[in-house]
């Protein structure tokens, strides 16, 4: 492991990650045998604090996995789904599509508007009445392997590492948790899944991971501007034609709206900015009405995986898997994900409890990689595995129309005419440099509907130790002032929602100029939301994204 003394602890099973995935992969072992020992470890501070989703969920996974849920009265699924929108919008006026024209998986009836925070609370509560241990505040920072190349479990993040790499007074090192299985439900771009992927090449024989960046909002609005149950969704305006992306507005409980804008990370223009973006579609008219005399009460990012089907790696490595959005299950034309992750969670669960009643440990549970795609995540993924590259290669009008119809014949006659279209270009090689194209102009917020990054920071509760190691690691600054600024302008300064990255003069102040040369690259690290897309987006993949000290970063509420 390394010379550091660390405490081990023994589990049957250990799970990254307490999202929808962990948590319903943990409540599954302990359904199928109580006497399993079970730990999940979680990042942030408490469990929910660094969940961010729209939601609309649909609940056939946790139907599944608490089937009495309903009769319950402290469940989070408050506002059924009672109207839905589609619209397209322009620069000044908007037409909604008709629903009879929308395939009937994009039909939100019977699901149910929600914080998805809220949720992984409560299904938090409900792993621990059955014995699970959950572990907030602990970075799973590095995996455990045997002599033979399984894992085996994994060691968190020591606590108290000074800023430049020394022992601080607060010093004590991360734990060692080994488990006979080892469960990765991190998310998008998690950090493991990309070490995992990599030494095992699971992505061999794929198409490349695509990716969004999820911006969303939570506003307190005026009870004659709420309408419980409404969901809507738009495209267009304001992006162009050849940019991928939508918005959502989702009306919660308690006058509250949730709206969020999604951008395909293929784009191709350095200049654009999907935080900015998000500010100007909410000055549409089809939109803005919703927020006036509001408050915006909270704000975050986060990626979303969007390859689907194609893009979907192995699954299954020798002392584990991969669940949930680590493994890729966001169906991307219907914005959901949170159900195919319950369900991976109980499809893991189920393989690696039957594994152990079996006598094994720490091999491959390839019949956990053979099941999924004969499962509902996969006949949920395969309807729509053609959305997003006809998207990608036809742009919004065209690509999105064809992707329609091909929902429609793959829900009516289980084929495609086009049967599985390849992604083509990872997202950090569809950057072009910034010479083809023109600079965009973004107006200034105005405090009251649009804002900016750094403000919204402070609504997401964000908190970094500032003498720690930064935990974006650079992997060559010469590289990133040759390539990063000098050919693309910096396009990091504007893809990060939070205002981490900045290109500054001599005098420290943010360079005016994209193409000066006397600059140097800044990195607030503190301001994290840890949405992962540096890590996916950098032109050079020269950007790591590596886990803080635990419970550091967001701390979402109600989100």
């Amino acid at each position: 492991m390394s010379e550091i003394e660390r405490e081990s602890m023994e589990f049957d099973v250990v799970i990254v990650g307490a999202g929808p995935a962990g948590l319903a992969a943990a409540i599954r072992l302990k359904q199928l045998n109580p006497d399993l020992s079970v730990v999940v470890l979680e990042k942030g501070g408490e469990v929910g604090a660094h969940i961010l989703s729209g939601a609309v969920v649909d609940p056939i996974g946790v139907d599944r996995l608490l089937p009495g849920w309903r009769e319950e009265s402290d469940h989070p699924f408050k506002t059924p789904v009672t109207a839905d929108h589609f619209l397209v919008l322009g620069p000044a006026g908007s037409f909604r599509l008709p629903n009879f024209l929308m395939p009937p998986l994009m039909n939100n009836h019977g699901n149910y508007i929600v914080s998805l925070g809220n949720v992984c609370r409560w299904l938090a509560t409900k792993a621990e009445a059955l014995g699970v241990e959950i572990y907030p505040g602990f970075a799973a920072a590095s995996l455990v392997y045997n002599d033979a190349g399984a894992v085996t479990g994994v060691i968190t993040g020591d606590m108290g590492v000074e800023k430049d790499g020394t022992h601080g007074p607060g010093y004590a090192p991360g734990m060692a948790l080994m488990g006979k299985y080892v469960l990765i439900g991190e998310g998008a771009r998690g950090s493991l899944a990309k070490q995992l992927i990599a030494k095992y090449r699971l992505a061999d024989g794929r198409e490349p991971g695509k990716f969004g960046i999820g911006l969303k909002e939570l506003w307190q609005v005026k009870p004659e501007n709420h309408k419980p149950g409404l969901v809507q969704h738009s495209f267009g305006w304001p992006l162009d034609m050849k940019t991928g992306g939508g918005s959502f507005l989702y009306h919660l409980e308690d006058n509250q709206v949730a709206v969020g804008f999604v951008v395909h990370l293929n784009y191709k223009n350095p200049y654009l900015s999907p935080f900015e973006e998000f500010q100007r579609f909410k000055t549409h008219p089809a939109i803005a009405g919703t927020f006036e005399g509001a408050k915006r009460i909270g704000y975050g990012a986060r990626a979303i995986t969007e390859g689907g089907w194609q893009s979907v790696p192995k699954l299954s490595f020798p002392g584990g898997v991969l669940m949930g959005c680590a493994a890729g299950f966001v169906n991307v034309p219907r914005i959901k994900g949170s159900h195919n992750a319950v369900l991976s969670g109980m499809l893991a669960a189920e393989h690696v409890a039957e594994a152990i009643a079996g006598g094994r440990a720490n091999d491959e549970l390839a019949s956990y990689e053979e099941a999924w795609r004969g499962s509902d995540i996969g006949k949920d993924l395969k309807k729509v595995r053609n959305v997003k590259p006809l998207w990608s290669r036809f742009g919004t009008i065209v690509g999105v129309g064809i992707g329609g119809l091909d929902m429609w014949l793959n829900t009516l006659f289980g084929f495609s005419p086009f049967g599985t279209l390849k992604h083509g270009k990872a997202d950090y090689a569809t950057l072009e440099p910034a010479a083809r194209h023109h600079k965009i102009a973004y107006p200034k917020p105005d405090g009251v509907l649009t804002f900016d990054r750094l403000s919204s920071v402070f609504l997401s509760n964000t908190n970094h130790e500032e003498n720690e190691p930064v935990h974006l690691i650079v992997g060559d600054m010469a590289l990133q002032q040759r390539s990063e600024h000098d050919v693309f302008a910096g396009p990091s300064t504007r893809y990060c929602p939070a205002g981490v990255y900045e290109w500054v003069d001599k005098d420290g102040n943010a360079a005016a100029d994209p193409s000066a040369k006397d600059v140097r690259f800044v990195i607030n690290a503190q301001n994290c939301v840890h949405c992962k897309t540096c890590d996916i987006k950098d032109p050079n993949q020269n950007i790591n994204w590596v886990p803080p000290q635990g419970g550091e970063g967001p701390v979402y509420q109600g989100m």
